[in-house]
């Protein structure tokens, strides 16, 4: 398969454009510094690099990328300075997803399959519309204050939000499926870890952890699973990781 990666650079992206890589899949990726991933220069033309700020990108050239990809994902986030947490682009998940959709709705006709299209997300983004989540009162004050605080839980709200009504089940150019990580850690391995429907946790008082390398796993499964995407296409699985023996 040929894939589209948005936030190839970033912690998990990066984890995501070598595993897929490892697969045999062949990867293009717009990236502000090619030179962070000079490491996978081994994988040769599977890998193809454009240096570019995402959103620089006019719809009718990512179109033309689109146009001979299979399925695309996002792991864009924003850095955990007062830059990144208040410095624009403020809405750089939502614009992405955006210029993504209307991307793939200027492909053309000649396209046969559906284009999924994998969103990293995150547990404190409540999903109002499928299954109609209800978070204890404490978790939703506490969300709510940092939707109106922090530009990023606003960000990645507005862009799940963005794909729920952009998208629907029958749409022959586009799938979706928001993945919802809970507090993410750092591990060199994938280990066991467990898909739910809704946080079985509070993503504030009790949140669970989830391995950055199991988040790119599970993006590179759905992307590379037909019966694994029917399952979870249109859906906002949260992914932790099954504690160790002894540990919470």
């Amino acid at each position: 398969m040929h894939l589209f990666i948005a936030g190839a650079t970033g912690a998990t992206g990066k984890l995501l454009t070598e595993e897929l890589l490892k697969r045999g899949h062949s990867v293009t990726a717009v990236v502000r510094s090619a030179e962070k991933l000079s490491y996978l220069a081994g994988y040769g033309d599977q890998l193809h690099l454009i240096e570019r700020e995402i959103l620089s990108l006019e719809t009718s050239e990512l179109a033309e990328i689109l146009a001979s990809c299979d399925g695309a994902a996002s792991c864009l986030g924003h850095n955990l300075t007062l830059k990144g947490l208040f410095g624009p682009p403020r809405r750089l998940v939502t614009d992405t997803a955006g210029l993504i959709l209307s991307a793939c709705r200027g492909r053309g006709s000649g396209r046969k399959k559906t284009l999924k299209f994998v969103l990293m997300n995150t547990t404190g983004n409540r999903n109002r519309r499928e299954v109609e989540e209800v978070y204890r009162i404490f978790d939703r004050l506490v969300l709510g204050f940092f939707t109106r605080l922090l530009p990023p839980q606003a960000d990645n709200e507005e862009a799940a939000r963005l794909l729920q009504q952009s998208i629907s089940a029958d749409d022959r150019d586009l799938a979706w499926c928001a993945v919802r990580p809970d507090a993410l850690i750092d591990e060199p391995e994938p280990s066991p870890r467990e898909i739910h429907i809704s946080p079985v946790r509070s993503p504030v008082f009790n949140a669970g952890k989830t391995s950055r390398i199991n988040v790119a796993c599970f993006m590179a499964d759905l992307l590379d699973d037909d019966r694994l995407w029917e399952k979870w296409a249109g859906k906002m699985p949260v992914i932790y990781n099954v504690p160790a023996t002894g540990q919470e």
